[in-house]
């Protein structure tokens, strides 16, 4: 299925099935087409929305977590969503988490995969080396554990961005805002229902980070899945479905 990318109120986004609503959040390299698989097989009996996040269209003074949760808070009102499962990969769970805290209401259900928030290791820490085709190759293949799964289409969409020096110091704001937001101290606030879907390969946000989550999130669950790095939902499609799905119905009946 090809993602059917729509767009209104300022927004793009894709908006597809009907139902209760699923709502995903794409990291900082990622795109809507990182969730193909989970929109493929959900829409079916859900309502599935992702945001376009404005990573590389934001001013750079505003290019921080705190903007991201501003764009999504206006998103959802601009969407009319009242009440939604929440799932955020990578930055994407980052902006999930405190986008929770500062709308426990409207969140049903809260799942994370390869989230930041408490550590990550990534490029973003540095500047990003323009022009170099195969450093770029290696960093991208670096969050997949298999390096097939690195599409050449993937890793040229990375490139692209990053040949742009403006895009290259908004991702550059961006990790580090990440990095200076540690929320150890905030999620033990959350109370709603929580999965974590966790590579345990993951190279970006260690199973240690998957454990620490576990341990501060009251209630929380913890997925593993083998030979898998930092993006599930495209490494292991159907096992990470399978996992999403029976969450979900916990959490929202058949």
């Amino acid at each position: 299925m090809a993602v059917n990318i729509k767009s209104g109120g300022d927004f793009s986004f894709i908006d597809e099935g009907k139902g209760k609503v699923i709502v995903l959040l794409h990291g900082l390299f990622g795109a809507l087409s990182n969730w193909e698989y989970v929109v493929d097989y959900f829409s079916k009996n859900y309502r599935v929305v992702i945001p376009l996040l404005p990573i590389y269209d934001m001013p750079l003074r505003e290019s921080g977590l705190e903007g991201l949760v501003d764009f999504l808070e206006r998103f959802i009102d601009y969407k009319g969503i009242k009440d939604m499962n929440l799932i955020g990969n990578s930055l994407g769970g980052h902006v999930a988490l405190i986008y929770t805290l500062q709308n426990e209401s409207k969140v049903k259900s809260l799942v994370l995969t390869g989230s930041s928030g408490l550590f990550e290791n990534s490029m973003g820490g540095s500047f990003p080396k323009r022009g170099s085709y195969e450093y770029i190759k290696e960093r991208v293949e670096y969050t997949f554990f298999s390096p097939s799964t690195a599409s050449k289409d993937l890793v040229d969409e990375v490139f692209e961005t990053t040949k742009s020096i403006p895009k290259c110091l908004k991702i550059v704001a961006m990790a580090k805002s990440a990095q200076r937001h540690n929320m150890a101290k905030e999620v033990t606030k959350i109370k709603a229902p929580t999965l974590l879907i966790w590579g345990l390969n993951d190279t970006i946000t260690p199973p240690r980070v998957a454990h620490e989550f576990n341990r501060l999130l009251s209630g929380s669950k913890l997925r593993f899945i083998d030979k898998c790095c930092h993006a599930p939902m495209m490494e292991h499609p159907e096992y990470f479905n399978n996992l999403l799905e029976e969450f979900l119905i916990e959490q929202n009946g058949s």
